[in-house]
């Protein structure tokens, strides 16, 4: 009611208990009302705000997955002549990696390496030629990847000097 009407009515509230008492109660189930209105928004608000920060962390989490991958050959064995590959643990790497270090097995020179990630059947997932380098004994190649579209599962690594034949090691994209 508009403050001009009131007048009239704070008087009769003032000497009328039964009147009052009923405006106090009006009044305090007006507060009730407010408080849980508040407290509602309240609890939105965190709802809002743990969901963010979960979802916040969980992808710090995934993204934190390292961005570089090192794959070390140098104590695989390379089969000579007729001699059978022994069995080796397979290499593992996860699908969000973004660049691939693979440290070459001992004795491997230095120069262009094509690098290739095929399916067990033979169909090639990732190929890429790059330059190898020697630095510490160790000879080592680079490689930007992209593996996110590939599938997790069981592939083959295969690194050879152009011309030459493919060298293979088990890999498990993770």
């Amino acid at each position: 009611m508009p403050i001009s009407e009131t007048e009239k009515w704070l008087d009769h509230l003032g000497s009328c208990s039964p009147c009052y008492r009923d405006f106090l109660q009006l009044q305090s189930a007006h507060r009730a009302r407010r408080k849980q209105i508040v407290l509602a928004i309240a609890a939105s608000i965190l709802i809002v705000a743990s969901f963010a920060g979960w979802a916040l962390v969980r992808n710090q989490k995934q993204s934190s997955v390292a961005q570089t991958a090192l794959l070390d050959l140098r104590n695989r064995s390379l089969p000579r002549g007729g001699e059978s590959k022994p069995v080796e643990p397979p290499l593992e790497i996860n699908r969000a990696v973004k660049h691939l270090t693979v440290y070459l097995p001992l004795g491997s020179a230095d120069g262009p390496y094509d690098i290739r990630i095929a399916t067990p059947a033979g169909g090639a997932v990732f190929t890429t030629t790059t330059v190898s380098s020697l630095k510490d004994g160790i000879t080592s190649l680079e490689a930007a990847v992209d593996l996110a579209p590939t599938s997790p599962g069981q592939y083959v690594l295969q690194v050879r000097t152009p011309d030459s034949e493919w060298n293979s090691y088990a890999l498990i994209l993770r």
